[in-house]
């Protein structure tokens, strides 16, 4: 790709990265229960004895290996989604209060994970590269099934393997599963550049 593309596709990649932490946060505020690959992180960080973060970071590493057999290569946007998303996250939270009423839970959760789904069809939409996670669903949906299906499955596995492993989930955690694969597709038939597929 030449470097005049890239630097176009640059702000369209760090606005959805920016999205994605800032939703993230604040279905993590509405204290209604993990996204999938949390659940996931936290199985495997109680399998291995090791703290959430470090496990998400490890988990990472494997799912690049997965690209392997699905031809999928990592570009700036998987380093910058490394990079990006977690410390958007934390510095949301920093600023965004914790809600004690359940309405305003549900409200941070159904934001949070619309504001999230959106984020990833504007960042994987740029054509710079896929984070390790949403490489796998990138990769298999280049296979034939749809961005709506792929999501709902890995969704659906990470958070299957993760309660098997003793990870923490809640009605959240089930609402985001089912919500924000179709959200993802919606975004990218928006965003898509032309970089990824015609969906």
């Amino acid at each position: 790709m030449q470097n005049k593309l890239i630097i176009q596709r640059i702000p369209q990649l760090m606005i959805g990265l920016f999205l994605c932490g800032f939703g993230l946060a604040f279905t993590i505020e509405a204290g209604l229960g993990l996204n999938s690959w949390d659940v996931f992180h936290d199985g495997f960080s109680k399998l291995i004895g090791v703290k959430i973060g470090f496990a998400g970071v490890l988990t990472g590493f494997i799912l690049l290996l997965g690209w392997i057999p699905l031809r999928q290569k990592p570009f700036i946007g998987t380093i910058l989604n490394i990079l990006t998303i977690g410390n958007v996250i934390d510095l949301t939270m920093y600023y965004l209060p914790s809600p004690e009423i359940l309405s305003v839970k549900v409200i941070f959760l159904v934001f949070g994970t619309v504001v999230f789904a959106l984020g990833v069809g504007v960042y994987v939409g740029s054509g710079l590269g896929p984070g390790p996670r949403d490489g796998i669903m990138v990769g298999i949906a280049k296979l034939g099934p749809s961005i709506r299906a792929t999501r709902i499955g890995i969704d659906f596995t990470a958070f299957v393997v993760g309660v098997l492993l003793g990870g923490s989930y809640g009605l959240g955690t089930i609402f985001m599963v089912v919500t924000v694969g179709p959200i993802v597709q919606y975004s990218l038939k928006r965003f898509d550049r032309g970089a990824i597929f015609s969906l």
